[in-house]
């Protein structure tokens, strides 16, 4: 059993590293994240993750070190009656999309600085609900490597180990990062997605259904789950998604879809504004 519990007092404490060494530290764990990986696909290792509340988090959401442990309170539903009960409901009513999503072929997804294609043929989507990552809410799949066609303007900023990249654009041709900018720490940007061969691909798409999560933290264990968003990783799958990619990587970038963003699967509008449409 792996249970990993956050705490950092310095979430910034890497900023100053250069590309090129994250890139060698990547590389190093690469034959440890593929391990991990193989093991908890396998179910031969079970895993949690969640945070304690610390002064450093609290800052990066700005928020007081009480409101923000109020804030993992109420995402995670702990400070409800039952909890148990609640995650239950969540897992219930997202197998209705993950059913629903099961035989389905292709995406597409637009929306204010998104414009994206993607083939989902054969590949499974994940009820993501308080059983791994607490908080939790989300369905996520791996897309085909290859598939994953045109442009994305992120409109939140992408952190990696404390290193915050703004105004990140990718364009993607054949399933690679073939154009990749940003206002700031584009270095940064540029030579993560060059750690090995897999990095430049998507390993994931996520769709977060935790309204709950209400605001950007800095903090993707949350911000991935925010309800009316979605996110795309770069780098490693999860096979249990079907996904093949293999990398040192996994980097969740984070767009919002309330203003109008559309994901539609096989010329049916599934999700629109922020909100599943079936």
């Amino acid at each position: 059993v792996d249970i990993r519990i956050g705490s950092s007092s310095n979430t910034r404490v890497m900023t100053s590293i250069k590309p090129e060494k994250w890139q060698l530290l990547g590389q190093a764990y690469t034959d440890l994240s593929e391990t991990w990986r193989n093991r908890t696909a396998s179910e031969d290792l079970r895993w949690v993750l969640t945070q304690y509340p610390t002064h450093a988090y609290a800052q990066d959401a700005d928020m007081s070190l009480i409101e923000f442990a109020d804030f993992i309170f109420s995402t995670t539903h702990a400070d409800s009656d039952n909890p148990i009960e609640y995650w239950e409901m969540v897992g219930e009513k997202q197998q209705e999309y993950v059913d629903w999503l099961a035989d389905k072929q292709k995406i597409k997804i637009v929306g204010e600085g998104i414009e994206l294609e993607m083939s989902i043929k054969g590949r499974t989507f994940i009820n993501c609900c308080g059983e791994e990552n607490m908080p939790d809410g989300e369905i996520y799949t791996g897309p085909i490597e290859e598939s994953v066609n045109g442009i994305v303007n992120f409109s939140y900023p992408c952190i990696w180990s404390g290193v915050e990249v703004d105004g990140v654009e990718l364009t993607f041709e054949k399933g690679k990062v073939i154009k990749a900018r940003a206002d700031k720490n584009e270095d940064f940007l540029l030579g993560t997605i060059k750690t090995d061969d897999g990095a430049s691909y998507v390993g994931e798409l996520g769709i977060g259904t935790n309204y709950q999560i209400d605001r950007f933290t800095r903090n993707m264990l949350f911000d991935e789950k925010m309800g009316g968003t979605i996110h795309l990783a770069l780098g490693l799958g999860f096979p249990k998604s079907g996904s093949k990619n293999k990398s040192a990587i996994h980097w969740d970038l984070l767009t919002d879809m309330r203003n109008g963003g559309k994901i539609i699967v096989d010329d049916e509008v599934f999700y629109e504004s922020g909100e599943f449409k079936i």
